[in-house]
């Protein structure tokens, strides 16, 4: 069964304080990451929704195509307009388009540890066979260090 990803955002639901693993793509899967000046702007960005309390990051890793980020949504704003606004701060600050439409997002459940979901989403680089070690990727981080 396929699903458009207008269907997908259906009954998307935004809960205060919920953690969240987000992943979303660049453009046709373009490695745009993979330049280390666009890989910070990443992290600023994500950073900056930190700064503002919109969102906590509690692990994340940029990808040369994609984004995982494990955050917990702060008060008074929705999931979607929290990734809305570090992709479009991303794409502005790049001056061209970045992101595939929409993203995909996880609620994660009350009974789940987030430890070794952040063990898992920062073991990614390792998977792809970037790095033979998580320590020697750059475009990482998590609360449990």
């Amino acid at each position: 069964m396929r699903f458009s990803s207008h269907r997908l955002r259906q009954g998307r639901v935004s809960e205060t304080g919920r953690a969240y693993l987000i992943t979303t793509t660049t453009v046709q899967r373009r490695p745009v990451f993979a330049d280390w000046t666009a890989a910070r702007l990443l992290v600023s960005a994500l950073r900056c929704e930190d700064g503002r309390g919109t969102a906590t990051t509690l692990a994340y890793v940029a990808m040369p195509d994609h984004l995982h980020w494990l955050m917990q949504l702060g008060e008074g704003i929705t999931l979607a307009t929290v990734v809305g606004r570090v992709k479009s701060v991303v794409a502005h600050a790049m001056g061209c388009p970045v992101w595939q439409a929409g993203f995909h997002d996880h609620a994660v459940r009350a009974d789940e540890d987030l430890a070794p979901i952040a063990r898992y989403l920062v073991m990614n680089p390792v998977r792809a066979g970037l790095v033979r070690r998580v320590g020697d990727y750059p475009h990482w981080d998590a609360i449990w260090l």
